[in-house]
Order: C-alpha cells, then sequence, then structure tokens
C-alpha cells in the first residue's frame, strides 16, 4: 500500500478557526484531493507573523501542510481570494457562514466527495461576495451540496404516489425528500406546504447551471419561503438546525 503524503500543498478554503494556545490556530479547511482536514496555523495570531491576515473565514489560500496523525501543520500560507465584502459585510458574511457550516456538517474528516464540491464552494464564497443578491447565490449553493453529499431533493414528482407534479401549490416532506401532491398529503409523514412559485424557483436553482440564475430579480417573500423550505430541510438531514441560519434571521 502506498504511504500517504507528509507533506503536500493544496488549495484550502477556510471554513472555521478557533484558537490555541497563546498565539496558534486550528484553522478547519476544506480541499480539493485531501478532503476536509484540520491544520495549526502556529504564531497566526501575532501581529508579525506571516500567516497574520491569510487565515482568514471564508477566503481561499494555498496551502503547504505537513500531515500529522490527527492535526496537520501549515507550513505556508498565502492568500489567494480574500472575499473582502465577507468580512465587512454583516449580511453577506452570514451567508458565507450559513454555507461554510453546512458545508462542514454535511462533510465528515477523511470522507470523499466530488471534487466539483470544492469549486462550487470556491465560486459560492465569490458569488456571496460580489453578486448583487447574495441570498440567490446561498440557495444555489444548498441546492447543489444537497445533490452532492446524496440528498437531492425531489422536485418533479411526487415522492410516495410517484406521479409527475402538476402546476398547483403543493406539500413538502422532510422525511420522504422531496414534493407531496395535495392527493397524497394525507398519507405518511408530516408535510409542509410549498407554494407554486417557490417550487418553480426551487426546480430552476437546481436544474440550471448559474450562470442563468445570477439574472433573477427574486422578491423577498419568495426568498423567505424558499429558505423555509430548504432550511427545514437541512436542519431535518443534519439533526440539527444550523447556528449560522439564526444570524441571518436576525440580520433580516
Amino acid at each position: 500500500m502506498a504511504r500517504a503524503e507528509r507533506t503536500f500543498r493544496t488549495p484550502a478554503l477556510i471554513l472555521r478557526r478557533f484558537d490555541l494556545g497563546e498565539a496558534d490556530r486550528v484553522l478547519i479547511v476544506l480541499t480539493p484531493d485531501h478532503g476536509k482536514i484540520d491544520v495549526i496555523a502556529k504564531g497566526a495570531r501575532k501581529l508579525t507573523s506571516p500567516r497574520t491576515g491569510h487565515v482568514e473565514l471564508f477566503t481561499r489560500a494555498d496551502m503547504l501542510v505537513n500531515a500529522g496523525r490527527e492535526l496537520g501543520i501549515a507550513v505556508q500560507v498565502e492568500l489567494v481570494t480574500p472575499n473582502m465584502a465577507l468580512s465587512g459585510d454583516l449580511k453577506r458574511g452570514g451567508c458565507a457562514s450559513y454555507a461554510a457550516e453546512i458545508t462542514d456538517r454535511f462533510i465528515s474528516p477523511g470522507e470523499s466527495y466530488p471534487r466539483a464540491l470544492f469549486d462550487l464552494l470556491d465560486a459560492t464564497f465569490s458569488r456571496i461576495d460580489a453578486d448583487a443578491d447574495p441570498r440567490l447565490a446561498l440557495r444555489y449553493y444548498e441546492m447543489h451540496l444537497l445533490d452532492m453529499v446524496g440528498f437531492r431533493p425531489e422536485l418533479s414528482e411526487c415522492v410516495i404516489g410517484h406521479e409527475p407534479i402538476q402546476p398547483e401549490d403543493q406539500f413538502f416532506s422532510y422525511a420522504e425528500g422531496g414534493v407531496v401532491c395535495p392527493r397524497d398529503a394525507t398519507r405518511g409523514s408530516q408535510h409542509v406546504s410549498i407554494a407554486l412559485p417557490t417550487l418553480k424557483l426551487l426546480r430552476h436553482l437546481q436544474r440550471s447551471h448559474y450562470d442563468s440564475v445570477r439574472p433573477l430579480q427574486v422578491a423577498d417573500a419568495l426568498h423567505d419561503d424558499a429558505e423555509r423550505i430548504m432550511l427545514g430541510y437541512v436542519t431535518y438531514m443534519l439533526e440539527r438546525r444550523p447556528h449560522s441560519a439564526e444570524l441571518l434571521r436576525r440580520l433580516r
């Protein structure tokens, strides 16, 4: 069996961090080839450290990592994409925090996942940073993350009767993972209502490339309803409500 690399260079998206000792920081990062890993950035909290400013949340960095049994050590860290608005704008920062948190919750250390997930989150941080509607970028990410981790919601046919969904208000089952038609809504587990405009928006997000999504003008009420459905589903799958969801609610 080939031995794992002891030292490797990798792009890294910083999802979470916490202080260690008086000067160090532990970073939880997502990488394209090594999954989600924990690394120590030694001296990162010192103002004179070359790593200070290179280990900010929701940024992309280039790291040289010495692998350890439990924690790696970030020997070198170079900031690549700063995403400045994510630290300077509370609403955009809140959206980025939610994207990072659900990624952290869905992906376990050492777990394999499509490399496209790294690219998607990298693009999402940039979209939340710069696009006119960061909530739209967040819903798009949420939908496609669920697809990549195996929890793609069914939006085209009834998950109970399996007949095609008609153009009318429907219901959504978190337990069954998709839309339930009105005829079958009295059967099975508990359902929540989903209005036709919300269903159409979620379908578009699921089926389309982001270039087709970006120009949409989405009313706040429609945003709120789409968030209600998606947050409920994410919460059910994770078996806990994301902490950053409350931050977003307060900011609005």
